[in-house]
C-alpha cells in the first residue's frame, strides 16, 4: 500500500500560501508572496529527499498550473528539472478538461475516492506539494499517512493556513532536522496511523 505524505512550506504561524513567488497566490489581498525564496538553498536537501522518495505527485489545479508553467521550460541544469517533468502526476481539478504536461493524468470525480485507489496499487509514496484546498479534502477523508512540514522562523500573520478550523488531531513526530538558518524539517504521522486505526 502506498502512503500519501502531504509536503508543505510553512510559516512560524502555519501559513502555506504563496512561498515561491509575489504574484503567485494574491487572494485575499495576500502581500507576502515569495516569503520562502531566502531560504530555498538551505531547504533544497529536504525537497530533493522529498522527491527521491515520491513514486507519483498529487497536484490540486493551481499547483499544476504554477508548475506546469515552469518546468516543461526549465533549465535542464537545475537540480529537479528532470525528476519534475519524467515523474507521474495525478491533478485534481473541477474545471480542467485536459492536462498536457508530460506524464500528468487528470482524476475527475470523487478525487478521495480515486486516490484512496490509487493508495491501495504497488509503489511508492504519493507527494502533495501545495495544493491547500485538495489537502483539506485529504485530511477530512483521512487519507494522509505522513506530513513533511518544512517550517520557517518567521510570521506573517495571515494568509491560508494548512490546519484550518476542524476536529483535533493528534501527530505522532518521526523525524526531525534543522537547518543553520533555523528552517526545522519534521515528519509527523497522525497518531491514530500509528496506533493502526488506518
Amino acid at each position: 500500500m502506498r502512503k500519501l505524505v502531504v509536503s508543505e512550506f510553512l510559516t512560524l504561524d502555519g501559513v502555506m500560501q504563496a512561498p515561491g513567488a509575489p504574484d503567485e497566490d494574491t487572494e485575499d489581498g495576500f502581500e507576502h508572496g515569495g516569503w520562502q525564496v531566502p531560504y530555498f538553498d538551505d531547504v533544497d536537501p529536504a525537497v530533493a529527499d522529498g522527491l527521491a522518495a515520491a513514486d507519483a505527485l498529487v497536484l490540486g489545479r493551481k499547483t499544476y498550473e504554477i508548475f506546469a508553467s515552469y518546468w516543461p521550460a526549465a533549465s535542464e541544469d537545475e537540480p529537479f528539472t528532470e525528476r519534475m517533468n519524467s515523474i507521474d502526476k495525478y491533478v485534481a481539478s473541477r474545471t480542467l478538461d485536459a492536462v498536457d504536461w508530460q506524464n500528468s493524468t487528470l482524476l475527475e470525480g470523487d478525487v478521495a475516492g480515486g486516490v484512496a485507489e490509487l493508495k491501495q496499487e504497488p509503489g511508492g509514496d504519493l507527494v502533495v506539494f501545495g495544493s491547500g484546498e485538495l489537502v483539506q479534502t485529504f485530511m477530512a477523508n483521512d487519507l494522509v499517512d505522513e506530513y513533511q512540514l518544512i517550517v520557517h522562523p518567521l510570521v506573517l500573520g495571515t494568509g491560508k493556513r494548512l490546519f484550518r478550523e476542524g476536529e483535533p488531531t493528534g501527530m505522532k513526530l518521526v523525524e526531525m532536522k534543522t537547518t543553520d538558518s533555523g528552517v526545522v524539517d519534521l515528519t509527523y504521522e497522525p497518531a491514530e496511523k500509528e496506533e493502526g486505526n488506518q
